[in-house]
């Protein structure tokens, strides 16, 4: 055998980021498989548990049973694990029992780290991801805290204190999964729709996790000097507020008008934030019109920012197509924002995302669409067998 077949080949950064998801996700789903994650202590199907799994390490919250009343206190715990280490990422939470442990962080793992928080360099990632964590679970404190009054009241002493955290984690993590099933199947939050406390909360939490570990950092270290922000985060905070209010007064006039005042201005402003990075809502979705649910669908397609817990296309992708369309229109040979030239590999990226987007999105409906009308795969389903 030749000398290069003895070599150790080495993983790169985006397989073990790969590789990390696809393991918690596996042994997530094993743990929610046994009989004690669930209320009546029965084995979940397989499907069902790797769906949930799935659903909680990318968290996109979409359930096929309902959090609050089908999974236990040991279920929901797996679940709320899975979410936090979906919503830092796995190669983030990796690093930071490293770091307690007191183990020095090698080469590869900064490089591993820098894609996965998609970081711009190499350089003070290790204090960046220091920061991350510890901002995290302050904000997440801070959020649960704040809950506490309410669901205490609801709930009394001990489920307060678990609804305040899971719901104040799963916000923060744009993750969408809630405990409010002991008041209705997937009713999600629409008990709370006229409650300020909740209404401001989580979409706090949701619009602060949804901005982006640079931004963060961006404000921390500039306070209200916006000028001295990076591109990338004055980008995000402006079409962050363009994308909040725009949909929120669209939603209002278009949606929700068989609510009082008050309720519907909350569930404007809920829906608009909600929509484009978590999966809560406040209001019945079913009444809502066709116009308001594209509506929806667009902003669930851009989802978050860059560096942040939330998935999509992600805001600054949106910003540069919009920036390249007002080129076009205009004439001019390179796109701008904020009076800086974007660079034409950053237009190919944006580019590229979109189009890979839009090809999954419709491939995935059409699959779907096909596979519910196989009679074999429905009653699979169905049937949980």
């Amino acid at each position: 055998m030749t000398e290069k077949s003895y070599k150790k080949k080495h993983l790169t950064s985006f397989q073990l980021i790969i590789l990390g998801f696809a393991g918690v996700i596996l042994l997530g789903s094993i743990l929610l498989m046994l009989p004690f994650s669930s209320v009546d202590r029965i084995p979940t199907p397989f499907h069902e548990a790797l769906f949930t799994a799935t659903s909680a390490v990318c968290v996109t919250g979409l359930v096929v049973k309902d959090t609050g009343s089908y999974w236990s206190l040991a279920g929901q715990t797996i679940i709320l694990i899975l979410i936090q280490i979906g919503g830092l990422g796995v190669v983030t939470v990796a690093a930071s029992v490293s770091l307690l442990s007191g183990k020095k962080i090698s080469l590869m793992q900064r490089s591993t780290m820098q894609e996965a928080i998609a970081a711009p360099k190499m350089g003070g990632i290790v204090r960046m991801t220091t920061f991350i964590l510890k901002t995290s679970f302050l904000i997440e404190l801070i959020g649960a805290v704040l809950l506490f009054p309410v669901f205490y009241r609801e709930f009394g002493l001990g489920k307060g204190i678990w609804y305040a955290v899971f719901h104040a984690i799963s916000a923060f993590c744009n993750a969408g999964f809630d405990l409010m099933g002991v008041k209705g199947k997937f009713s999600s939050l629409t008990s709370f729709a006229a409650n300020p406390v909740v209404n401001l909360v989580i979409m706090t939490l949701i619009v602060v996790g949804g901005i982006g570990f640079f931004t963060w950092l961006d404000i921390k270290e500039n306070k209200w000097h916006i000028k001295k922000y990076r591109l990338q985060s004055k980008v995000v905070l402006g079409v962050s507020a363009f994308l909040i209010l725009v949909p929120a007064i669209m939603f209002f006039f278009l949606e929700f008008q068989h609510m009082p005042l008050g309720e519907r201005i909350w569930s404007s402003f809920f829906q608009s934030v909600t929509t484009r990075t978590a999966g809560f809502n406040t209001a019945d979705l079913d009444k809502m019109t066709d116009s308001g649910k594209m509506g929806m669908v667009l902003l669930m397609v851009i989802g978050g920012s860059p560096g942040s817990t939330a998935g999509g296309m992600k805001t600054t992708t949106a910003a540069v197509l919009f920036a390249m369309a007002i080129s076009v229109f205009r004439k001019n040979e390179q796109a701008h924002l904020y009076n800086r030239r974007i660079a034409e590999e950053t237009q190919r990226n944006a580019a590229t995302i979109f189009v890979l987007y839009m090809m999954l999105f419709t491939g995935s409906a059409m699959f779907i669409s096909y596979l519910e009308k196989v009679p074999l795969v429905t009653a699979f389903f169905e049937t949980g067998s």
